[in-house]
């Protein structure tokens, strides 16, 4: 019942390239993460497309943390949708917990916030710090080094957490490069 390209391209309007190239990496992260497990694929892909639109521009409201946010947003867009109410509410569930730690969720709930949290990790979490951060390398390095470790706190998934492994190690590769390269100054 949505649209799912009317949804990527508002994902893009919204969100920017970088809305739309998470919410693809997710999809993927996901589809490996949750290999075997049985869950909704159509509320996953709605979820991982909606999840941070309380983080854009058109929708954040400050002081007002973006997965709440980001399920305001969705419930009056999926209610506008039609879309039928126990899967919004199981949309709205994934999207509101996708930082959160905890395993009484759903496995959507869990797959999502799963995903999101390897995709801090890794060169793209190293990367996505420091280009947030251009000029301010030290709360880009801080940065990343806190995001990496909330976010392996978090991983309930044994396949996550295997990628997560391998992430970091790539990450910590990449980290130790670059104080190297800064002369011990991180």
């Amino acid at each position: 019942m949505i649209d799912q390209a009317e949804l990527s391209r508002l994902t893009l309007e919204y969100g920017g390239d970088w809305g739309l190239q998470h919410s693809h990496r997710l999809l993927k992260l996901v589809a490996e993460i949750g290999r075997g497990l049985e869950f909704d694929a159509e509320v996953m892909w709605i979820a991982a497309y909606l999840h941070d639109w309380g983080a854009y521009p058109a929708w954040a409201q400050k002081d007002v943390d973006h997965s709440l946010r980001s399920k305001q947003v969705a419930n009056e867009f999926l209610t506008t949708q039609g879309y039928p109410e126990a899967k919004k509410n199981l949309v709205l569930e994934t999207i509101e917990f996708h930082h959160a730690p905890g395993t009484e969720r759903s496995l959507e709930a869990t797959l999502l916030r799963d995903a999101d949290a390897l995709d801090f990790l890794g060169t793209v979490g190293v990367l996505r710090n420091f280009s947030i951060n251009p000029r301010d390398l030290r709360n880009a390095y801080n940065e990343t080094i806190r995001r990496r470790d909330r976010s392996l706190s978090i991983l309930a998934l044994p396949r996550a957490q295997e990628i997560a492994a391998e992430r970091v190690e790539d990450m910590n590769t990449l980290l130790a490069t670059f104080e190297a390269q800064t002369q011990g100054c991180f």
